[in-house]
């Protein structure tokens, strides 16, 4: 179960409800810059992290008037649509509600996930990729400045990645070994520690005695909280 530290309390709390029902991710981004962006990325990984554990997910965007920029922004990230919020009070009958929002933002009482700030550096890079990946490679609750070695980093990992994962694709299926998948899900159900979920791949990239086969699986199954495109390459290597 996806355990979040509520930003008021510092105290673990459930994402989820106890009983299965509709979790409601309300993420309040009052601008469009790096920081703000980041937000939106850490509602989308929450939404990706519950419905992989099975919890329906009502994900809504609440800000100020540059949320049509933001949401471009996002989108060539990877991060999926979030609805307008009619009314941030307003709910649906859900079991629970998390707002995420930037380190001393505003949001209603409530369930919160506070977003550390980004300082950007040089210009974006060209693949929206790259930057999704170095803003994944810190846990949301670090500040984070994003500078041409990190974003150097971020660019070599992924085309190694990529170029690693369309090769694997063309050996035997193997499923994903359990300990694995189990070490996947503990990362990003401990208060959304994607940078637990990249170190794991990293050793799976050069465990010896992993089947190529399992190793694409493995990478194909992280994708769907990572987001980063990882089997883009397929068919382009043998």
């Amino acid at each position: 179960m996806l355990r979040i530290i509520d930003a008021r309390t510092r105290e673990p709390v459930a994402a989820a409800p106890a009983r299965r029902g509709l979790t409601r991710v309300q993420v309040h981004a009052s601008d469009s810059d790096t920081t703000n962006l980041r937000v939106l990325l850490v509602g989308d990984l929450l939404v990706r992290t519950l419905e992989l554990g099975g919890t329906p997910v009502w994900a809504l965007l609440t800000g100020g008037t540059r949320q049509a920029e933001l949401r471009a922004y996002a989108t060539t990230l990877g991060v999926r649509p979030f609805e307008d919020s009619p009314d941030v009070g307003a709910g649906l009958g859900e079991s629970q509600v998390v707002h995420v929002a930037a380190e001393g933002g505003t949001a209603p009482d409530g369930v919160r996930i506070a977003v550390a700030p980004v300082e950007s550096g040089p210009p974006g890079p060209s693949d929206p990729a790259v930057l999704r990946l170095a803003l994944l490679t810190r846990h949301h609750s670090a500040p984070l400045r994003l500078e041409t070695p990190a974003l150097d980093d971020a660019r070599a990992t992924l085309a190694r990645w990529r170029t690693a994962v369309a090769r694997w694709a063309g050996r035997p299926s193997r499923p994903v070994p359990d300990g694995v998948r189990e070490r996947l899900r503990e990362a990003w159900e401990d208060d959304l520690d994607v940078p637990g979920v990249l170190d794991v791949l990293r050793q799976v990239e050069t465990e010896p005695d992993l089947a190529d086969g399992a190793r694409f699986e493995t990478y194909a199954y992280a994708d769907r909280l990572l987001a980063l495109d990882l089997t883009r390459d397929l068919g382009s290597s043998s």
